[in-house]
């Protein structure tokens, strides 16, 4: 294979590469602007792990669409190297031939790293959905005896993962996903999750400041304190220990501990628990998340 050739062909190739990178992501982006509005959007809630399931879908279009521009660069190369290519650049001296083939070699490589990322995103995506799947149908089992169940709960401070609304009090069960390995435990040590024997420790910090901005919300709809507990979920890990007693902490196996949780100062009179599920209701429902999506890309295009 000679320079002129492999040039010649790789030229082609990655050119007709970027532009097929282009109409598809174009193709994608045009999709989720124009997306038919559901039925009854008002009336449909955000299901568990909702907001990953979506991310998930949005970065396999993406790696699909790199995948896709991998498999038209090897047929063009290998087709406009053996169409006798290398006619695009005959005349042209060795040395810009060679800074050529380098630029277009960079390009191949920026292209591998962005489907390399854009895979390890994938993979990083789909663990915290289904552990935030395997919550959420935990969740869904208990408010079926115990009162509302709502996911993807937006706060001031955070998203709430999980929340469960009924006579008896409030909880936000909040998932943090870290892939489980043999015999592993975690363990609640003030604010920090330690798992073991892997090592590595994870803050709840953000979470507790999720909870504490909602708490206020409710504070100002129902004009007195409702106190939101806080349940850390660790799917696939075995419960230790906990130092803490403003936070359980529980597995996905564990989760119906949450309901001998409880004391009486907590209960909801059912006036306040209808007029929070009016609130995590209109918030929660699928019309009030395409608004938001709407408000957050004009926002990125006036950013852009």
């Amino acid at each position: 294979m000679d320079i002129h050739g492999i040039s010649g062909a790789a030229t082609v190739a990655i050119a007709s590469s970027a532009v097929f990178v282009l109409v598809a992501r174009s193709w994608h982006r045009l999709s989720r602007v124009i997306g038919v509005q559901p039925s009854f959007a008002n009336s449909i809630m955000r299901e568990a792990a909702q907001r990953f399931r979506d991310e998930f879908e949005r970065l396999s279009n993406k790696r699909s669409t790199y995948l896709g521009a991998c498999l038209v660069f090897l047929v063009l190369f290998v087709a406009a190297y053996e169409l006798d290519a290398d006619r695009l650049f005959l005349g042209y001296p060795l040395w810009q031939l060679y800074i050529l083939f380098a630029a277009l070699l960079c390009c191949v490589l920026l292209s591998a790293q962005q489907l390399l990322k854009t895979s390890m995103e994938c993979h990083r995506v789909r663990l915290l959905r289904d552990s935030n799947i395997a919550v959420g149908h935990g969740v869904q089992r208990i408010a079926a005896d115990f009162g509302y169940a709502y996911h993807d709960v937006d706060t001031a401070a955070g998203m709430i993962d999980h929340l469960i609304i009924g006579a008896s009090g409030a909880y936000a069960i909040n998932v943090v996903a870290k892939r489980p390995s043999a015999g592993g435990t975690v363990s609640l040590d003030g604010t920090d999750l330690v798992f073991s024997p892997v090592g590595g420790t994870e803050t709840i910090v953000p979470i507790a400041a999720a909870i504490a901005a909602l708490e206020r919300e409710f504070r100002r709809l129902l004009d007195h304190r409702v106190r939101v507990r806080s349940v850390i979920a660790v799917p696939g890990w075995e419960i230790d220990s906990q130092s803490s007693e403003e936070h359980l902490l529980v597995n996905e196996k564990s989760l119906p501990m949450l309901c001998t949780w409880k004391d009486k100062n907590d209960h909801l009179m059912n006036e306040d628990a209808d007029a929070l599920h009016a609130l995590l209701a209109a918030r929660c429902s699928l019309a009030s998340e395409r608004r938001s999506t709407r408000s957050e890309q004009g926002h990125e295009t006036v950013l852009e």
